[in-house]
Parts: C-alpha cells; structure tokens; sequence
C-alpha cells in the first residue's frame, strides 16, 4: 500500500477506482502491482499521485490521489504542445525578416540611406548560417553600405527574459534561456539563446587549455583558467547580467557545455552584423534596438521549419525554450500580445475545453516549482487529444521507451529497453529537484489503447526513483483484463542518474 495514500473521493482502497471491488482479476491483480510498486521506501515522505483510464472506454483501472494537484516539470509541455497546434496550427512557421528604412528613400544605389532592421518573431530554429544566409541576401541587392544604424526589432514579444518563478542558479544554463523574439541556437537542437563552449586539452600537461565558442561570435568573453591535466573536471559557468564565461579545472579529453547568453536579442543582432561585415556590407551606426516603421523595405526574409517538425526536438528532447517562445506566440496571434500571460491564458483555456479541470500554469516548460497539474486531468487530456486531426504529428513527438535513436527515443531512449514497453509506450518526462513524472499513451497486452499519468513530489532521494515508473509502464504494457500477471516482480535498472534534470539538458551525454 501507498504510504501516506489520501484516497480519492469515491475510490474503494487504494489504487482502486470506484465500483472496481468487482473488477476482473486482471484489473484487482494491476491494482495490487501498482500499489506494491509504490511501496517502494523511497515515497515515504513523497506525495504520488497515479491514473491509468483505458482510452478506449474512458474507464478508471488505478487511481490515486488523482485529482490533487502536483508540480508536473515537463509534463507541463503536454499542455504547451497541444495548445500551440490547436492555435497555431501544424503549418506555422516563424519568420525573421531585414529591412531598411529611410526617410527619402531605403536605397540609394548600393547604400542604405537610413537603418538597417532585423525583425524577429520568435523564431528558435535561427542558426549562424541562416543569419549568414540573410547577410548574403542583403549583399545579393548590391548594397554595401548601411548609414544608419541596425535595429534589432524584438517587439513581437515584450521585454520579460526569464519565468518568474525560475531558480536563479538555472540560469546561466542551455535549458534556463532567456526567450526573445529574436535569438539563436548553435545547432540543430535549437536551444535558443545559448551558445555551445568546446574545452580542448592543449599541447602540453600542465599547460593552457583550448577553448572554443560554437558559434564563432565575440559576443560572449570566454576567461579561460582550465589546463590540461590527466583527467577531465571541467566547469563552465556565465557571470550573471554579463557575457563572460569563465572556465576552469583540468581537461584531458574534449568537455562540451551549453551556456545561455545575456540578451538574445542583442546576441542575433551581433550574429548578423559579423556576416554582413563578411559579405561587404558596412553598418555605419551603432546596434540599438527599436521597432521597425510602417513602409520599411523588405530586403530579405527566412522562414523556420513548421511548427509540425519542430515539434519533434520540442517534445523529444523537452526543449524549454520552444515551449516559452510558443507560449508567447500563442499569445501573440489570439490578443496581440506576446506575454506570458496572454499566452498561458490561451494554454489555460485549451486544457479546460479538453478535460482539464484543475491546473495552475505559471510557464509553458515546466521550469516554475509553481505550476500545477492533476493525474486526472492530464490522463483526460490524453483521451481528448486521440480526436484531434493533428493527433498522429502530435503524437509521433512523443519520446519513445527504450528507442537507442536519440531523436526518436528522447527522453525515454534509455529506459525500458527489452521489456514489453520498449517500442510500445509513448510518454512524456518531467524531472526537477524532487520531482519526476511521467505521462502518455500504452497499448496493453490485450491491444487496448490505455493513457497514464504518474506523477511524485518531495521524494528525498537527489535522483529521481524513475526506476518506478518504469516498472509501472512495464507493468501497463503487460495488463490483461482477464489474466493476472506478476508484473510487481518486473525490475528495471533505473534511469541514468541525472541530479535532477531531465535526461536531455545534460549534453552531450544525456539520455
């Protein structure tokens, strides 16, 4: 039995829905594996809240405390997700344009007689080579000088870096980025707002180290203290409000982190004035930022990937930023304003017309300790998304249970494998200091389409007890309504120990 269980109003012990004291003996024979699952000594100060409702029926099989509300991590992202196809739909694409401005005229032969502006709208996939790919545009239209200034347009969201409730020793990390309207990612994981810093031993023991910034930008100051040594305990840390990166310890094998930057916004902007400088276009003003004006010229525009691929590096690699930018985005396109507020109002009203009773949403990620969802809410919210015409998009993001592949496996690449519920459950992971989850879909032994939610605060242990949900999963992937099985004695080993973050922020490792 659940330490500490408080029942659900209705529910006959534990684990044991309503009118379940008759159930099949496979449903009273899950009901026992579940709740000697959740005896494990490690919940004992915990709270753990647990629904499994078969999607075909909408019938409670376990339940517990489900309809209390828990800190969810990055199960929030389930809700961001959803929300952000049904607004903005599969097809959206973000786009970032330059223009110019001038009060007589944007051209006059090869220069630009007023500013030079980079408009953005969000767009978190911008790499160095499509801030290239702009400059190169512009230089394509003959021009070779700016006079003005280059404005970096961020005003397709206001001006709030980082959530509220964010912990401010995240925040000089690749997966606690500042979110802007305009940004970059230094590679195709498309980690908005960070840059990717490369520690390399040098040519002698003792000696400097080599340090690198992918991508190549002074924007960022690297203060490089590490030295080659006989083994690798490298730390990479940001100075907070400011772009030096200070590095030190001992390298002896190649040691990759990924640092948030400063101001995204003014980091674009330095991106794209250091290629137009490589194309032969001079700036002759200074970098502010500004609001591009009614009848500015067009000169050159990139479009993202849709928003139905972007998805796929979102979900699986649980992408923080994606989840914000989105979260404003939506915001943005249903009441002008690309605001926290105006976008989880849009997420808030989504959830609650799709089986979401109880929640409280203070960021699209997960990051806010004070976010709140329900097991029942969220297993309801998994029910109601099967209708959707976008469902198998959505759905396919999910990570997958023991797939090796990373951008197929994701968060839940390493977990599961060679069990019933490798290949077969398709879940979403949560993990913060105390707090893991785990959410999604899971075909039965018998074939019947069953939804989950696990969900545990205020374990005491410094990683997370996912070894848990594995087994719960596995367990799930194993249920017949007419035969017991003996899923309590499956034993999985547990998740790679990650301290409390979830799997894919510790690169380049991870999961």
């Amino acid at each position: 039995m659940l330490a500490g269980a408080v029942l659900v109003a209705g529910v006959a012990g534990p684990g044991i829905p309503a009118g379940a004291r008759d159930a099949a003996p496979g449903v009273a024979d899950l009901t026992h594996d579940i709740d000697q699952i959740l005896s494990d000594p490690r919940l004992t100060a915990a709270r753990v809240g647990v629904v499994v409702k078969s999607a075909a029926t909408g019938e409670d099989l376990y339940a517990v405390d489900a309809d209390k509300l828990f800190t969810p991590a990055s199960n929030n992202k389930l809700l961001t997700s959803a929300a952000a196809v049904e607004t903005l739909g599969p097809d959206h694409r973000f786009r970032t344009q330059v223009l110019a401005t001038s009060r007589s005229g944007a051209r006059s032969g090869a220069r630009v007689t007023g500013d030079l502006v980079l408009k953005g709208t969000g767009d978190p996939t911008m790499l160095a080579a499509d801030y290239d790919a702009l400059a190169a545009k512009v230089a394509a239209e003959g021009i070779t000088v700016v006079r003005g200034r280059l404005v970096a347009d961020d005003t397709w969201f206001d001006d709030v870096r980082l959530g509220a409730d964010w912990t401010w020793d995240d925040e000089p990390y690749n997966y606690a980025g500042q979110i802007s309207a305009l940004t970059a990612s230094p590679d195709t994981d498309y980690d908005a707002g960070s840059v990717k810093v490369t520690v390399t031993p040098g040519d002698t023991q003792g000696g400097r180290a080599e340090v690198s910034v992918t991508p190549e930008t002074d924007y960022v100051k690297i203060v490089n203290r590490a030295v080659t040594g006989t083994s690798t305990d490298v730390k990479v840390n940001r100075e907070h409000g400011t772009n030096t990166i200070v590095v030190t310890g001992t390298v002896a094998d190649r040691h990759d982190e990924w640092m948030s930057v400063w101001d995204p916004t003014l980091y674009a902007a330095s991106l794209f004035r250091e290629r137009l400088a490589n194309h032969g276009v001079r700036v002759l003003g200074p970098t502010v930022r500004g609001a591009a004006p009614e009848g500015a010229t067009a000169l050159a525009t990139h479009e993202s990937i849709p928003l139905s691929r972007l998805l796929v590096p979102f979900m699986k690699l649980s992408n923080n930023m994606h989840a914000e930018i989105l979260t404003k985005t939506m915001g943005r396109k249903v009441s002008g304003q690309g605001t926290w507020a105006a976008g989880l109002a849009v997420t808030e009203a989504f959830a609650r017309a799709n089986g979401v009773d109880t929640l409280r949403l203070r960021d699209g990620s997960g990051l806010s300790r004070a976010d709140g969802l329900t097991p029942a809410g969220l297993t309801s919210l998994l029910v109601a998304l099967r209708s959707k015409p976008w469902f198998r998009t959505w759905y396919g993001s999910l990570p997958v249970a023991g797939d090796p592949d990373r951008i197929t496996g994701g968060t839940l690449r390493s977990r599961m494998r060679d069990t019933p519920a490798a290949g077969n459950v398709h879940a979403k992971t949560g993990t913060l200091t105390g707090v893991t989850a785990l959410s999604g879909y899971v075909r039965s032994a018998d074939g019947e389409p069953l939804v989950f939610s696990i969900l545990a605060n205020n374990f005491l242990s410094e990683d997370p007890p996912k070894d848990l949900e594995d087994r719960i999963a596995v367990r799930l992937a194993q249920f017949r309504r007419s035969a017991p099985v003996d899923g309590a004695a499956v034993i999985l080993m547990g998740a790679p120990p990650t301290g409390g973050l979830e799997c894919s922020w510790l690169k380049p490792v991870g999961c």
